[in-house]
């Protein structure tokens, strides 16, 4: 049982963040905001993955005034990315955007950060102060201390613009290409303040390289009960980090989304195309949205056996396999029906299982 950091609570959409709330799993659009089209479209197939809150790029005021149109059909609540230009964040409040990611000490004079911060207190919009270790204030990436350390008080410099303005509606990121010193980061943070934290490794790279850096990263601090939202950056489709999201927080018992999916390694006595079969079974099952184990296992020696705590599996033999439902064979089929029978059985068995 893992004991979550406490953290005070605030609001994105109708999303709660922090306190209690489930850690929720977030992405970020890669289309061009100005395309309302194609940007809604991307959002709906995010939120038919899981995802709860979506990140907009708010590039220029075209991009800021498409934000009306976006937010007034978006499925989910949305946060506008916003560096610098503190008139784009005005405009995207004054167009229904659910929360800011901008850094008030980046956008100019003290007059530009009240009228932001003024504007979110009447719209009862987040902030969220986004620090990233590789595009630090020249004050703080100069300093002779950790890159961790140097993250921290970026982070604590920004906090208190807003808290000398009475703002405290504010959850705070800090991402690192690093594991080690985002883990770092995140630790002293947590120690320091009690506002809720987005975790997240920035630039984690591909699928297979990113979600084991991400993994490794959001694993550590969840572990440690440290993290109330979360998003898994991957140069991949932004649907797969929804999926690898909630794989992560499902592994924690944190949060069950979808079926929990098992499959041995290959090994002699394997005689069935294990690799190809676990891949369709995954494939086919991704989107089945019940709380319950699925296995694929290489053999019914020790299948069954091994996967007994799993609701529903397969165990592989000669051109054929074993379906078997809490450790007890119930159907021999050929290797060519074996997903479709699975899932026949599945379906039959669903209103036992719900």
């Amino acid at each position: 049982m893992i004991n979550r950091r406490k953290s005070k609570q605030i609001s994105i959409g109708n999303v709660k963040i922090g306190g209690d709330a489930p850690i929720s799993v977030q992405s970020m659009c890669n289309t061009d905001t100005r395309d309302v089209a194609a940007t809604l479209e991307q959002i709906s197939e995010l939120a038919s993955a899981g995802c709860e809150i979506v990140r907009l790029a708010v590039l220029n005021k075209d991009a800021a005034a498409a934000i009306k149109d976006i937010t007034a059909k978006s499925p989910v609540p949305l946060v506008a990315d916003i560096h610098f230009d503190y008139r784009l964040a005005l405009t995207c409040i004054e167009n229904g955007i659910h929360a800011l990611r901008i850094n008030p000490g980046n956008i100019g004079k003290k007059e530009h950060t009240v009228k932001v911060v003024e504007a979110a207190k009447a719209h009862e919009i987040p902030i969220r102060i986004g620090i990233n270790g590789g595009s630090l204030e020249k004050e703080f990436a100069e300093m002779d201390i950790p890159l961790a350390e140097k993250m921290v008080l970026s982070a604590m410099r920004h906090l208190e613009i807003l808290e000398d303005l009475n703002f405290y509606n504010t959850k705070v990121s800090l991402k690192s290409s690093d594991v080690l010193t985002t883990i770092e980061a995140y630790r002293l943070m947590a120690a320091k303040v009690d506002y809720p934290l987005h975790l997240g490794v920035t630039e984690a790279g591909t699928l297979k390289s990113g979600l084991i850096k991400s993994s490794v990263g959001l694993g550590t601090l969840l572990s440690e009960g440290i993290g109330d939202t979360i998003r898994v950056s991957l140069t991949e489709n932004p649907v797969e980090e929804v999926h690898a999201g909630f794989g992560i927080l499902k592994s924690l018992n944190l949060r069950q989304k979808g079926i929990n999916f098992i499959s041995c390694p290959t090994c002699g006595r394997t005689q069935i195309d294990l690799i190809g079969l676990a891949k369709k079974v995954e494939e086919r099952f991704k989107n089945l949205d019940l709380p319950i184990t699925i296995a694929v296992m290489g053999c019914p020696v020790n299948g069954p056996g091994e996967a007994r705590h799993a609701d529903f599996g397969i165990a592989g033999a000669i051109k054929e396999g074993y379906i078997f439902k809490k450790g007890e064979i119930i159907a021999r089929v050929p290797e060519a029906d074996l997903i479709n029978s699975l899932e026949n059985i599945i379906m039959e068995s669903y209103s036992s299982v719900k």
